[in-house]
């Protein structure tokens, strides 16, 4: 491993993990992105396989509370559902182009926000996130298998029923957290993980651990509203780099 790469994956992990930090979310949407650029999207997705795990491991259990929440029953299905879908993308990563998909789904999250902007006060209610759990879980399953980025469908569906930040977070990284566990073992078996990759993953723990701290920082000096508006802000920026595909 030369210093260059090393020092990509450090600055491309270290701005995904502050905003890991800030809102549970964010490490694969910068990380993978920048990674891809300079090594490819199958390299990019395997470095990114155990930052994932374990920043989504120590959110799960810093905000174990939220667990309570009643509106959570949505939870289980949706995860249920993620398994079979990453299972599937991971062989679309391995055999199909991935512009046509991000172009949709860029569409797809770009009409998210702008229903919010139109719609300031659109919520998916707790019968309406059963009903659309398992179709979400499998479009955000196959949505990472594919791409390594989940939060298009996942992360939206999530924001849509509004909840309090501390349940929000609970939420997406319980997801990140099955998605990686699944992808794992369905990478090796598609022969994505190479040892060498695995070493720079260990490696992206240094950022991870370091800046992850300073997106938690920075979200506890954020009202519940500046910490929607953020969320918005960074689904918007997603979808604008889906469409131009940049």
């Amino acid at each position: 491993m030369d210093f260059i790469t090393l020092a990509i994956i450090f600055a491309a992990v270290g701005a995904g993990a502050i905003s890991k930090g800030a809102t549970g979310m964010g490490m694969p949407l910068i990380a993978i992105p920048f990674l891809a650029a300079t090594f490819g999207l199958q390299h990019a997705v395997a470095v990114l396989l155990i930052p994932i795990l374990v920043s989504n491991a120590s959110q799960l259990y810093r905000f174990r509370h939220a667990r309570h929440d009643d509106r959570l029953g949505f939870l289980g299905p949706m995860l249920a559902l993620c398994v079979v879908g990453v299972i599937g993308g991971t062989w679309f990563l391995t055999a199909t182009p991935e512009r046509g998909l991000a172009l949709t789904l860029g569409v797809l999250l770009l009409g998210y926000l702008a229903l919010r902007l139109l719609k300031p006060h659109f919520t998916v209610g707790p019968e309406a996130a059963k009903r659309w759990a398992m179709p979400a879980g499998l479009g955000a399953g196959l949505l990472h298998g594919a791409t390594g980025i989940s939060a298009p469908i996942g992360v939206t569906f999530i924001h849509a029923m509004r909840f309090g930040r501390d349940a929000h977070v609970y939420a997406v990284s319980a997801m990140f957290m099955v998605l990686a566990v699944v992808q794992a073992p369905s990478l090796w078996i598609a022969g994505v993980l190479r040892p060498e990759w695995l070493l720079q993953g260990l490696f992206a723990l240094i950022p991870t651990f370091l800046f992850m701290p300073v997106g938690q920082w920075l979200s506890g000096k954020l009202s519940q509203a500046a910490f929607d508006k953020m969320i918005l802000i960074f689904l918007g920026v997603i979808g604008l780099k889906m469409v131009l595909g940049i």
